[in-house]
């Protein structure tokens, strides 16, 4: 249901409530809040998502693990700076962690192509994700990207092949995968290290088909327009939750993630060892299925169902208490 619409409704069973003396203000201020929400603390979010001293993939490795060893390169092509990938350890436990990885300045974000990664990066992410099948360590991705880089190269080295390659193939893979999105979750960028048994997003990061300036200057043929998108295309972690896509939130401190780094390290370290305690008990199969299960079942969530619904509840308290 289009964000007008819902507006349009609120307001009519406000004219109607007035008119016959009923006063339902609270339930009104509740049904905008679940879905008219706010366009300015959305896009307050969309902006903590992409700040530039936001913890990205390799400052969490470094609180949440032990030890950590990168390895580097596709075997095909090259290695991508943009998408980085090893073996770290957990109390002990060897964890195979690929990830999206952003700079906190000019420099290192030039070096790291922003975290637009080319299909090098997605095969080698598909590469450390088999070899920790063969030896059956379990998988955390960090998803925080804006897309897989756009440009000529990529697509004559075949980004989207890549991409559709790794979506099959995590889909199946035999061993517990758990993927967090830390900051942006763009596109088919996201999705490429994005299919899991578990997914969670941090309480700042943002999760969208594309972004909200794309959406912006494509549908409502505004660029200007790029906060409004953001509230319409619902991109939070709590709207996300609401569609049943992913499994929880992270909290960060009030702030942002930036300004605690270890808290949000600290939560996602306790979430990776609950899960995998319970996930590396289930046998591949068992794992497949359940996985296969749930991406299946994105698709079933209707949200117009659910809005309509309680604009129907409201509308028969008024006419029930007229």
């Amino acid at each position: 249901m289009d964000q007008s619409i819902i507006h349009s409704k609120i307001e009519e069973i406000k004219v109607l409530a007035e008119k016959e003396q009923i006063d339902i203000s609270k339930e009104l201020d509740d049904l905008k809040t679940k879905y008219a929400g706010s366009i300015g603390e959305t896009w307050d979010k969309v902006q903590l998502a992409r700040r530039i001293d936001r913890p990205n993939t390799l400052d969490y490795i470094d609180y949440i693990c032990d030890d950590f060893i990168e390895l580097h390169g596709d075997r095909h092509y090259g290695d991508d700076p943009a998408m980085i990938g090893g073996i770290g350890t957990i109390d002990g436990m060897p964890v195979t962690f690929i990830g999206h990885q952003r700079g906190h300045n000019m420099k290192e974000n030039i070096a790291r192509n922003y975290g637009w990664a080319y299909p090098e990066g997605y095969r080698k992410a598909l590469r450390l994700a088999k070899q920790a099948e063969k030896f059956r360590r379990p998988v955390v991705t960090f998803i925080d990207t804006a897309g897989a880089y756009p440009g000529i190269h990529a697509e004559e080295r075949g980004i989207g092949e890549a991409i559709a390659v790794n979506l099959k193939s995590f889909s199946v893979l035999k061993v517990p995968i758990i993927c967090f999105v830390i900051g942006e979750g763009g596109s088919g960028g996201a999705l490429g290290i994005g299919v899991g048994d578990k997914i969670y997003m941090l309480e700042n990061s943002i999760y969208s088909v594309i972004s909200p300036e794309g959406f912006a200057s494509i549908l409502l043929r505004d660029a200007e327009r790029a906060k409004e998108a953001a509230e319409i295309m619902k991109v939070t972690a709590k709207d996300v939750a609401e569609f049943g896509i992913i499994h929880g939130i992270v909290p960060e401190v009030p702030g942002g993630a930036h300004l605690n780094p270890a808290f949000t390290a600290g939560e996602i370290k306790k979430i990776i060892l609950k899960d995998f305690k319970t996930l590396m008990a289930k046998s591949p199969e068992q794992l497949i299925r359940y996985r296969s299960k749930k991406i299946r079942e994105i698709g079933h969530i209707n949200e117009n169902n659910a809005k309509a619904q309680d604009l129907f509840g409201i509308f028969s308290k008024v006419f029930s208490r007229g």
